[in-house]
């Protein structure tokens, strides 16, 4: 694992003066804000402030009493996002959640959820309308980075997702660097774009072309705190796979190598996108024994079952916006993280 130090990942020294502590960036949040984090398939997601925070509502009984909404690019670890709903710490969220208390809290009204595609979140996001009575800004973004590059730019971790974003209109941030885990730097592309109708196209024709920028663009000014972060991301759960998945899986492989054989695809087929799951895991398992190789990944996030896909051989190229391993797929994960880095 990683041992670097916040100087180290820190390169704009002009923001050295705003390392702190956890404890001391709680009294930057305030009863019903709208506060934007990163993190996607609880990956990438701040952990010690809002753990922070949490303790901070136990402490002094303001469960009920102190709420936030939040708006996050997916879902993010139990540890931040349910004990917050066990607080009664949420009043709002969007656009999408995975919790079993978040879930809970829903259900019985606590909670306002609403839920968005995730691929127009963003879009929505930056128009307004989710925050629409507050001029369409977000008050507080907390985001989990892997370094901050000399101009003061935000290298995210393991996720992108809506973080981006977030951070163009926030009016605050707060950064934690993960010294605990390896750098992403150089694995990212952020593509700023901006809204319809002045849209441009997005100049990718090949999974494998790189984009944009491997930082956010960011307003310094905005940084009002960088704290030190040394926990993991509490992985997903594995999914295994039944009868029903498996003969879904060797349906899809039998069908691709039917394709190929009457020349409607070539050998190494097209470009794949894969969902999540127990099927999409069958499925990529799958192509791993398949006869196919060179393959070429452009999807939403990676699975477990990716890693056993590039260890073959088979897969060449992984483009995804945010990692979904389970906990003992990130010890996989970590441990050739210097072969993987170059393939996704």
């Amino acid at each position: 694992m990683a041992d670097d130090t916040m100087e180290s990942r820190v390169r704009c020294k002009e923001l050295h003066k705003l390392f702190t502590t956890p404890e001391k960036c709680i009294d930057y949040f305030k009863d019903g804000m709208n506060v934007g984090m990163s993190g996607f398939t609880p990956v990438g997601y701040p952990k010690v402030v809002p753990i922070a925070l949490c303790d901070h509502v136990e402490k002094n009984n303001l469960q009920g009493k102190f709420k936030l909404n939040l708006f996050i690019g997916a879902s993010v670890g139990a540890e931040v996002e349910d004990r917050m709903a066990a607080l009664n710490m949420i009043d709002r969220r969007w656009p999408y959640q995975t919790g079993k208390e978040l879930g809970k809290a829903i259900n019985r009204g606590d909670i306002r959820m609403g839920d968005k595609h995730l691929s127009m979140f963003a879009q929505d996001l930056k128009y307004g309308f989710y925050t629409k009575d507050q001029g369409g800004k977000l008050d507080l973004a907390v985001i989990e980075a892997s370094a901050i590059t000399e101009n003061g730019d935000i290298i995210l971790s393991g996720s992108i997702g809506a973080s981006n974003d977030i951070i163009d209109i926030a009016d605050k941030i707060i950064v934690e660097i993960n010294t605990g885990l390896p750098s992403f730097e150089g694995m990212h592309d952020i593509f700023m774009t901006d809204l319809p109708p002045y849209r441009q196209i997005i100049p990718i024709t090949d999974a494998r072309q790189r984009i944009g920028t491997p930082y956010v663009p960011t307003d310094t000014s905005k940084i009002v705190a960088i704290v030190e972060s040394k926990l993991p991301d509490n992985g997903r759960a594995l999914r295994g796979t039944d009868d029903t998945a498996q003969a879904i899986a060797d349906n899809i492989v039998d069908f691709f190598t039917a394709e190929v054989k009457a020349g409607r695809l070539p050998k190494n087929l097209l470009p794949l996108q894969s969902g999540v799951g127990s099927i999409a895991n069958a499925v990529v398992g799958g192509l791993t024994t398949s006869p196919f190789e060179d393959l070429i990944v452009f999807t939403e996030v990676l699975q477990d079952t990716f890693l056993d896909f590039m260890d073959s051989g088979k897969c060449k190229y992984i483009n995804c916006t945010s990692l979904s391993l389970s906990n003992e797929g990130f010890e996989i994960w970590w441990k050739n993280f210097e072969k993987y880095k170059d393939m996704v």
